[in-house]
């Protein structure tokens, strides 16, 4: 993967950015889209829901190329795209669940197979839902594009390399897709989408650093509060505590909230969400994994707040030490970090994710992936675009179908 030094003239600063997909030629036609969002949670996400959120703006993005997309989601979704809700309820609190996964995939294939019979067939599938669509991708008639939303895990690497052929594998970040593992293929990097125009630029910040995530021990609440505690300042912690996480909340977070120096306030969205990034001194991402993304430190910099982070997976390349934020080994170096954030300028760090995570950036290098795979197809069956219902054989250990 190239990179590239770009000067963003309006600002004066260099960034250094992911040369991504160019936009796809003018001229051609438009494309017909199915989107398969997780079952769990509405599009857009009224709280937590990065992949949600992520669909959300991807959707508009290629309604706006004029693209015909439908949205398959959880019921209390809207889009921009055409919306269709297959199971009767949202189901925040079962989040992995097989039995919604299943239920919902096999409903949209249905509806993908009806409308193939109709004449009104769609030309790709853009998976965001999990395993078992990737699964059953090559039950398909037509292209499967996967994007990997998780990081590859121990427990899930046996099962990419015995189902990751069957679609094209697209990462969220350079450092996600250089963690593939063995006989895994993923040519393509599609950094998560920001309308930067919707998040507040605030110059003038209040004195809190703002830690926001799931309770999960990898994202590090308990070293964010260690951190402001050695800074000496006050710390805002937002975010859901989910199943299997209490525990952890209840022995290391939960002692420290006072409501003075460390606050919890929950889960967040909306307007209340965005201002609580943009008056933020400082986002705190202390995380000990390797994160795919990260959309909260793209948030918070649009926001002109500036990100201290772990140097651990895509931080290294959101994060631009010294000019949006500042990368640092450990809590201590973190709460010297803090006591320095008056070097960064705050415009920057909107300046620094606008032209690389902007919505017109993501739609565009999705279009030319979707356009690929839709060659790929037709070459293949040149007669009808379809093998008897099925998109591809099965193939070797890491090649692509």
């Amino acid at each position: 993967m190239n990179r590239e030094s770009v000067l963003d003239s309006s600002e004066g600063i260099t960034v250094s950015r992911l040369r991504l997909l160019p936009p796809a030629p003018t001229g051609v036609g438009a494309l017909r889209i199915a989107m398969l969002a997780p079952p769990w949670i509405p599009v857009p996400p009224p709280g937590y829901g990065g992949s949600e959120a992520v669909v959300d703006l991807l959707c508009e993005g290629l309604v706006a190329r004029g693209h015909h997309v439908t949205l398959f989601a959880a019921p209390g979704s809207h889009s921009a795209a055409h919306l269709r809700t297959l199971l009767t309820a949202a189901h925040p609190d079962e989040i992995g669940s097989s039995l919604r996964e299943s239920d919902r995939v096999a409903r949209a294939r249905d509806q993908i197979d009806l409308a193939r019979d109709r004449g009104r067939g769609f030309d790709v599938v853009h998976d965001h839902s999990g395993v078992v669509a990737l699964a059953m991708a090559n039950r398909l008639s037509v292209p499967v594009v996967h994007t990997l939303h998780g990081a590859f895990l121990e427990e899930t690497g046996p099962f990419y390399q015995r189902h990751g052929h069957k679609a094209r594998l697209v990462a969220i970040s350079a450092s996600q897709a250089a963690s593939a593992p063995t006989g895994v293929l993923v040519t393509d990097v599609v950094p998560n989408p920001i309308d930067v125009s919707r998040w507040p630029l605030r110059m003038q910040k209040a004195d809190y650093l703002l830690w926001v995530g799931r309770m999960d021990p990898v994202k590090g609440a308990h070293r964010a509060i260690q951190a402001a505690r050695l800074a000496g300042r006050p710390l805002v912690l937002a975010g859901p505590v989910q199943p299997g996480q209490r525990e952890y909340f209840h022995e290391l977070v939960e002692p420290h909230v006072d409501g003075y120096r460390v606050l919890y306030i929950g889960e967040v969205g909306g307007t209340t969400k965005r201002e609580l990034f943009a008056n933020a001194s400082a986002l705190l991402m202390p995380i000990r994994w390797r994160e795919p993304f990260g959309m909260v430190m793209v948030e918070a910099l649009a926001c002109g707040t500036p990100v201290i982070a772990f140097p651990e997976g895509a931080a290294t390349e959101i994060v631009i030490d010294g000019q949006n934020g500042m990368l640092v080994a450990d809590e201590p170096e973190m709460a010297h970090a803090i006591e320095r954030l008056g070097s960064i300028a705050l415009e920057r760090c909107r300046a620094s994710v606008a032209g690389r995570y902007g919505v017109p950036v993501a739609a565009a290098g999705y279009e030319r992936i979707y356009r690929q795979e839709v060659g790929i197809s037709r070459r293949r069956y040149p007669a009808t675009g379809d093998h008897d219902g099925f998109r591809v054989p099965a193939a070797p250990l890491g090649a692509r179908a």
